[in-house]
């Protein structure tokens, strides 16, 4: 659950070279408002595909984030010199996109999400929990669209680029900073700016630090495991799918992942792979650790899905692989593999 403290939005119109920086913060009394903002929060917030970073000593915005963050300056103030320090970074890219900057202080009191099922006492609970203080900026690129105009006047079809991104729609440029131990996540796209690609929130932004989003740690996690287990005579799908259930029981547990832990785990009978494992992961030089949310983990490991030289694709989970009776790989003595599916209850057509 998302508890927005404070939300507003500044506009950038590059077409005409204005911006529009609001005096007065979002109304989030307003259901529409409250809805939309806490729907955007919650996608960067889940985004697999977030980097992560730490704050380099000299950073000039970590320096005005800790004076916002002790009441020093207020939140306008402080979102309005945010958004100056971005128009007039986006102004020089040679690609100019028509967009609003939303900054938000929130605090994220955990994964909980409401529905039918979810009483009363647990939304309360989950609301007034203390969380984790966060602080977001998220560039929306405002679309192209058409409307239909009919007045006295005339009856025509007008352009405008004003709408906002759909609040479940992914966005390129984001991040988001834990006020508490000043970790942050981000996303960024690569711009032209004098001729030179750039990426301007890690780089200039907020001078950090970026390593790997959890995305990335998983697929090169699984292809080492893949490499090593071929390498051995193992079957791939199998120790991927073993590499998965390890991922997702460590995320579930720490929301972080180490990535030298799995490959222990799942070559656990077999030590020479698991050193072979670990040799790989230094050459790529893998993270030590990688912070991993629970609802992030479950969309990335949570399913294992093959293709058969045949045309067949399985997908099952991946905690099954080391749950004796239910799916079985096997190597025949021509080389080919069988899949045996057990204690099948049913089967439905989808």
């Amino acid at each position: 659950m998302l508890r927005i403290s404070n939300a507003i939005l500044h506009v950038f119109d590059f077409e005409s070279g204005s911006t529009y920086f609001s005096e007065r913060e979002l109304d989030l009394d307003n259901r529409q408002a409250h809805s939309y903002v806490t729907r955007r929060l919650r996608r960067v917030l889940n985004n697999a595909e977030s980097k992560h970073g730490e704050f380099s000593p000299d950073s000039d915005f970590m320096g005005g984030l800790k004076e916002y963050l002790l009441g020093q300056v207020p939140f306008v103030d402080f979102s309005t010199q945010i958004a100056q320090w971005f128009w007039e970074e986006l102004r020089r890219a040679e690609d100019l996109e028509q967009c609003d900057l939303l900054v938000a202080d929130f605090v994220d009191t955990g994964d909980m999400r409401a529905s039918k099922d979810t009483s009363d006492e647990d939304v309360d609970a989950a609301f007034e929990g203390e969380g984790s203080r966060k602080f977001a900026v998220v560039l929306l690129p405002r679309k192209q669209t058409f409307i239909h105009e009919v007045d006295a006047d005339g009856n025509e079809i007008v352009r405008v680029d004003s709408t906002l991104p759909s609040p479940t729609q992914k966005v390129d440029s984001y991040v988001v900073i834990d006020a508490e131990t000043m970790v942050i996540d981000f996303h960024d796209k690569e711009r032209s700016v004098a001729g030179e690609g750039k990426l301007i929130i890690p780089e200039l932004f907020l001078q950090c630090t970026q390593t790997a989003s959890s995305h990335e740690v998983v697929n090169e996690v699984t292809d080492i495991v893949a490499d090593v287990a071929e390498e051995a005579g193992l079957t791939p799908a199998v120790e991927i799918s073993r590499a998965k259930a390890a991922l997702a029981k460590r995320a579930d547990t720490d929301e972080a992942i180490v990535p030298a832990e799995v490959g222990r785990e799942v070559f656990e009978d077999r030590p020479e792979l698991a050193e072979r494992y670990e040799e790989r992961a230094r050459q790529r030089q893998l993270p030590e650790e990688v912070p991993m949310r629970r609802g992030v983990a479950n969309r990335l490991t949570k399913m294992h899905r093959i293709k058969t030289d045949t045309g067949v694709e399985i997908s099952f989970p991946s905690e099954l692989t080391d749950r004796p009776g239910y799916i079985e790989f096997s190597r025949e003595t021509d080389g080919s593999i069988s899949i045996t599916i057990k204690n099948v209850a049913r089967i439905e057509n989808r």
